[in-house]
């Protein structure tokens, strides 16, 4: 059996190196798509349009964009698994690593706080729906859900700010914190854990108050499709018969709902964990910017504006990144919740 599930986990880490090295592939082809001519290349390494042609010659030379397309492809690998994502344009010269360490944990506070807050509502709405099939409660939800999901995320965050922020006067609607608050020192990068560490309270209770909006947005923006498949894969598993059994012996509903039927509705909910993760991912990038919310969606915004290419790429293979990692550890988590898939 031990051996079952390290084969199993090589299998999935294999997969997952494959993959990453494919999104490699696929960013240097669309670079080298938009940007034909090794001279076009040092420009945009260089950040400036007024770069010298001494300055561009030297870029070439030492960033070997004079050599043939596939030497230029392992060069970028080798750089990419060494850290190395090239110097930012607008924060030169920092290198993009750097930059993105700062701007990267602020999302991932706010990613895992809505992709958390979206699954729990959506597993807890589909079971609900499951158990009230074709009645009242289970309208409501598909009304609710089908709202919600097919609702563009700028909308929902727009919306949240104008209930929460503007009429009922209950939480701030930008910042990550009151700006007027000293920040605690950085020790991970992510306010909410820093201020924590720091043993900043009145800071910490004011990153709670900034983040709950936004998360919230990204929360209810994704929560519907989660909502969707623990409905369906709870109905399957309410007309088994080891279901019915349950209700023989004369178990609760309560019971035969959360004890019985929801264990094992739970397998196949575990793979959509990733796929609201990547959704949250991408929501972030436009919630950071509705709510003024400076992480790494406020730093490709800002990249975007300013034809920050190296930004754009690095932000591109960080959120690539991120997916990758969240399906790899979907399956793993799959394989503890259903142990016959590790023979598969």
């Amino acid at each position: 059996m031990v051996s079952n599930v390290a084969l199993y986990i090589l299998r999935r880490s294999i997969n997952a190196v494959i993959t990453l090295i494919l999104l490699l592939l696929l960013l240097f082809i669309l670079l080298h798509t938009i940007v034909r001519t090794p001279v076009g290349l040092a420009k945009i390494i260089c950040g400036n349009p007024h770069c010298s042609n001494s300055a561009i010659d030297n870029i070439i030379k030492t960033q070997g964009l004079a050599n043939p397309l596939y030497v230029q492809f392992l060069t970028y690998i080798n750089n990419v698994f060494h850290g190395n994502l090239g110097i930012d344009t607008l924060y030169k010269p920092l290198p993009e690593l750097t930059v993105l360490s700062r701007f990267l944990p602020i999302t991932l506070e706010l990613v895992i706080t809505g992709s958390i807050i979206g699954v729990l509502i959506g597993i807890y709405t589909g079971a609900i729906a499951a158990a009230n099939r074709n009645k009242v409660q289970d309208y409501a939800v598909k009304v609710v859900y089908l709202t919600t999901w097919s609702s563009p995320i700028f909308l929902v965050g727009f919306v949240a700010q104008l209930i929460f922020a503007y009429w009922l006067n209950l939480l701030p609607a930008t910042e990550i914190a009151n700006p007027f608050l000293s920040t605690p020192h950085v020790i991970t990068g992510a306010p909410l854990i820093d201020s924590l560490l720091d043993g900043d309270f009145t800071y910490f209770y004011s990153v709670c108050q900034h983040l709950v909006l936004p998360a919230l947005a990204i929360a209810v923006a994704g929560f519907g499709i989660t909502t969707r498949l623990t409905r369906a894969s709870m109905i399957d598993a309410l007309d088994r018969d080891y279901v019915k059994l349950a209700y023989m012996k004369g178990l609760s509903k309560n019971k035969v709902v959360w004890g019985t039927a929801f264990r094992n509705a739970l397998i196949p909910i575990i793979t959509l964990v990733a796929l609201t993760f990547a959704f949250a991912v991408g929501g972030a990038v436009i919630i950071e910017d509705v709510f003024s919310y400076y992480g790494m969606g406020y730093f490709t915004v800002q990249a975007i504006y300013n034809f920050d290419y190296n930004a754009i790429l690095a932000v591109t293979l960080i959120v690539g990144i991120a997916v990758i990692l969240a399906n790899l550890v979907a399956d793993l988590l799959y394989a503890v919740a259903d142990p016959r898939v590790r023979l598969t």
